[in-house]
């Protein structure tokens, strides 16, 4: 098993993690390393990992170091021990399966499989921080719903119906497996789903857990239909990205409510003006 590492600066990442993640649509690794710098990996065999061109042009100067590396024979144990539980209060907690009941109110079993994670990234967590402050109730729709964490959480806390919605076929695969272990899968559907070209998806909450070229897309295409959700949840940001994304939304009728940080992530809670 081979490990294909791109590592960045931080205020240069999206640009590639979207050209890497067109690269190998499965999904990523995402470590954070000192002095600003973040770095993207993924694992296949040899003869099976993407080749890097496109990325190379597209990141420019911005690229700070392509390796590939041999991964050690315990890599399966090691890569579960990368996956750990995540326990927001006393309420809700997230769990891969093979480790224990924690005793929350509220525990979700999530898979990552080799392209998600379990929830306990800052982005995730943020989102289901800011549900659990919401009273659950009502549509919901998931937009860019990877393994399915925010859309099985909604279930389980009270929203109705639950729409999970993402463009890359194996989230839907994952999304739509997660829902079963967790006993929501009736609860939530969940389908493939192009935002920048598809019908401008909308419910009384929407929760974006996204990148943000994609938020703001959806903000402007958003601020050109007549239904519009009542309040979003918008991850997926940078601190210093929070602004932007609040004003696009803002153009768009929601007034951002809330705003939650950690380390250098951020995410916002924003719902419709009135008048």
């Amino acid at each position: 098993m081979l490990r294909l590492a791109v590592r960045v600066r931080r205020d240069h990442a999206e640009v590639v993690l979207a050209e890497l993640l067109d690269l190998a649509p499965a999904g990523v690794e995402e470590v954070s390393l000192d002095a600003g710098v973040v770095e993207y990996a993924v694992y296949g065999a040899p003869g099976e990992l993407p080749a890097l061109p496109d990325l190379t042009a597209a990141a420019g100067s911005a690229l700070v170091e392509v390796r590939t590396s041999e991964v050690a024979d315990d890599w399966d144990s090691r890569w579960r021990s990368f996956h750990r539980p995540l326990v927001i209060g006393e309420r809700l907690s997230v769990r891969p399966p093979w480790e224990g009941r924690l005793g929350t109110e509220v525990e979700l079993v999530i898979d990552p499989g080799q392209a998600f994670g379990t929830g306990s990234h800052a982005t995730t967590r943020l989102c289901l921080e800011l549900m659990l402050s919401l009273r659950g109730g009502g549509a919901l729709v998931d937009l860019g719903c990877g393994s399915g964490v925010l859309a099985i959480a909604a279930a389980r806390l009270g929203w109705a119906p639950v729409v999970a919605l993402d463009n890359d076929p194996a989230a839907v695969d994952a999304a739509a497996s997660n829902a079963r272990v967790n006993g929501v899968s009736e609860s939530i559907d969940v389908r493939r789903h192009d935002l920048r070209v598809d019908p401008v998806a909308s419910a009384e909450t929407v929760v974006a857990n996204l990148v943000r070229a994609l938020l703001l897309g959806w903000a402007a295409r958003l601020a050109e239909v007549a239904e519009r959700p009542a309040r979003v949840i918008a991850g997926g940001l940078l601190v210093h990205e929070a602004d932007e994304v609040a004003g696009a939304f803002g153009a768009a009728g929601l007034a951002e409510v809330e705003r939650r940080e950690s380390g250098d992530w951020t995410a916002l809670l924003l719902g419709r003006q009135c008048g």
